[in-house]
């Protein structure tokens, strides 16, 4: 099986992906992770108790439902886009989910590439958005240059901060990846 291999389209391993339920499975132990996430909670919480539609004069006499609209509309955007922030954080991180999702696509694709198994990529400890700030805060910022900037990134390693996927743009995403659907261009030259 290892000798003959064929081109495999992405498209082909996401299919396969979903046809076998991997991806809804990945969904769940997403939505479980972000459902355990106490520090999420605490925020939503604390936007929420701050929100101005609760503390507006008058608030008390809304009805349930007028208040629950009310800080929809106010909080629905800020709650998403930290949750999103969370999941990208989860998606891209060098071990646990990060590291599954990772492992699941390419076993997928040697399978239907024809290919025993592809090589692991050369060890290099490339710390996930978190720990970069849990260390700058700890450091005071000094040793961040020697963090973010690593001397010779894996070259087989696709994943990239989140904070490059919002301050680039969808132009400049260095590994060429598909962005036409998240940034909610027209340009049809990307699809």
């Amino acid at each position: 099986m290892g000798s003959s291999s064929k081109v495999v389209r992405p498209e082909e391993v996401l299919d396969s992906l979903a046809n076998d339920g991997t991806i809804d499975a990945l969904r769940m132990k997403i939505i479980a992770q972000l459902k355990a996430n106490e520090d999420m909670k605490k925020n939503t919480m604390m936007m929420v108790e701050q929100s101005r539609v609760l503390n507006t004069p008058g608030a008390e006499k809304k009805t349930k439902r007028e208040l629950f609209d009310a800080l929809r509309q106010e909080l629905e955007n800020p709650v998403l886009e930290k949750a999103s922030r969370e999941v990208w954080d989860l998606i891209l991180e060098n071990g646990g989910l990060g590291k599954e999702i990772t492992d699941t696509i390419e076993s997928v694709f040697c399978r239907l590439s024809g290919i025993d198994m592809m090589p692991p990529p050369p060890s290099t400890s490339i710390p996930s958005h978190q720990e970069r700030e849990r260390n700058m805060a700890a450091d005071g910022g000094e040793k961040s240059k020697e963090i973010d900037t690593p001397e010779k990134p894996s070259s087989s390693s696709r994943k990239r901060p989140y904070s490059d996927t919002t301050t680039k743009g969808a132009g400049a995403v260095p590994n060429g990846g598909a962005t036409s659907q998240h940034d909610g261009s027209e340009d049809s030259s990307q699809k």
